[in-house]
């Protein structure tokens, strides 16, 4: 990764562009309503939510604590507004995989794009490992699979099956999508896992009786099995990151971006790919398409919502309902922004979303080494928070940090992208 100077962004979350990628012509403009899209997204995680909350705190009434509650995750099975921030990305990652890959493969050759995919694959896998923290812990309390990781994986496994595939044959890319939901729905249906439940409480007495915490001791003492499982700490996904992740685990015996779940992640790529293959169709009226997005999008929503009565919308073991309803919804958001900013041609609104959704990565990056709500306080937290709340009303303090966190962002943004300066892999 390098920090350089560019003619055009490219961006993160979204490893895999380069100048004009994204672009329905390379030698025209970015798609902006994918940066846009993208920048949406990434504003939620810098302090959109944290801005909800203090309004809510302030006033509560039904409209705030039910956009508070949205931009909450929901515990286990369910689904927020803000579970779908996490596959959002993972979608629009697959959207670019079409522009980026189907250039470079006109330009280099399936080999070079594949070396291009396996390059970047591993840069924004060792980001995700520097982002939990990286050598700063010492082993095995380094957590190896997160966030940014997921996004690799379902970036670099979506790209493979593209470019063995081709852009030319769609039919058999949805075919391999519906073989990866389905696949995955009847590996955690009927493949039999021991029947002990991962939590502190169960698994207390057995470390005591085998006189080891080592996974096979324990399970030398269990007998039974059971399937089609999916509560927390008790379904094949957590049982196979229990017995096989190593390093430290997000919830202590298991991980919610863990082994199994990286399967159905791949297609959330591929609904993105879906979609970036629609978007790049060359014969379809553009108003077309963003029509045909939007529906198609909520069909697949609603399908995950039916769905959910046999196979719960689970976000933390990436159920293949949760991929149709949080990829159903990301399609639909995408149709939408690609009918106002690019068939409208309403884009006043969205430039600071593109600042932010060009610097994904560099943004992200920042707010976990230094943190934008950190740096707000030395300006307006301490004293000035407590008058602001003594005097204006309580909780406006807290809404005041919030505000001048998120100046921040886009103060900061915005400079990275007048100056043309972008992390590029």
């Amino acid at each position: 990764m390098n920090l350089e100077a560019a003619p055009l962004p490219a961006a993160l979350l979204d490893p895999i562009t380069d100048a004009a990628d994204n672009a329905p012509n390379p030698k025209t403009s970015r798609l902006m309503a994918l940066d846009a899209l993208r920048g949406f997204d990434m504003f939620w995680i810098l302090g959109g939510d944290a801005l909800a909350r203090a309004l809510d705190r302030m006033d509560k009434n039904p409209v705030t604590e039910t956009i508070s509650t949205q931009l909450s995750h929901v515990e286990w099975a369910g689904f927020h507004f803000y579970d779908m921030i996490f596959p959002l990305f993972v979608f629009m990652a697959g959207v670019s995989t079409v522009y980026s890959l189907s250039k470079a493969y006109e330009t280099g050759g399936r080999g070079k794009a594949f070396q291009r995919v396996i390059i970047r694959t591993i840069l924004l896998f060792l980001c995700g490992i520097f982002y939990s923290g990286g050598m700063s812990n010492l082993w095995p309390n380094i957590r190896v699979l997160g966030v940014l990781q997921r996004i690799a994986i379902g970036y670099g496994g979506a790209a493979t099956i593209f470019l063995l595939v081709g852009p030319k044959r769609p039919k058999t890319l949805i075919g391999i999508t519906l073989g990866i939901l389905i696949g995955y729905w009847a590996l955690l249906t009927f493949v039999p896992i021991p029947d002990v439940r991962l939590t502190k409480e169960s698994l207390e007495p057995l470390i005591a009786k085998a006189g080891s915490s080592e996974p096979s001791a324990i399970l030398a003492q269990v007998t039974t099995t059971t399937s089609g499982k999916f509560e927390k700490g008790y379904n094949l996904v957590n049982y196979i990151d229990w017995r096989l992740l190593p390093g430290r685990k997000y919830d202590t015996y298991f991980d919610p971006e863990g082994i199994l779940s990286m399967i159905p992640a791949i297609g959330s790529a591929m609904l993105g790919i879906l979609a970036g293959l629609l978007l790049r169709e060359g014969q379809m009226k553009p108003v077309f398409k963003a029509l045909i997005l939007i529906a198609l999008g909520l069909a697949l929503a609603a399908i995950g919502f039916q769905w959910n009565e046999t196979f719960p919308i689970i976000k933390k073991i990436w159920t293949s309902s949760f991929v149709l309803v949080a990829g159903g919804f990301s399609m639909a958001l995408l149709g939408l922004f690609y009918l106002i900013i690019e068939v409208i041609g309403f884009k006043s609104w969205a430039w600071p979303f593109v600042w932010i959704g060009s610097n994904a990565i560099t943004l992200y990056l920042t707010s976990n080494l230094l943190g934008f709500g950190k740096l707000a306080e030395r300006f307006v937290g301490g004293d000035v928070k407590a008058w602001v709340d003594l005097n204006v009303a309580t909780g406006a303090g807290s809404l005041l940090l919030v505000i001048v966190g998120l100046s921040f962002v886009f103060l900061y943004a915005r400079f990275l992208y007048k100056h043309k300066i972008f992390l590029r892999f």
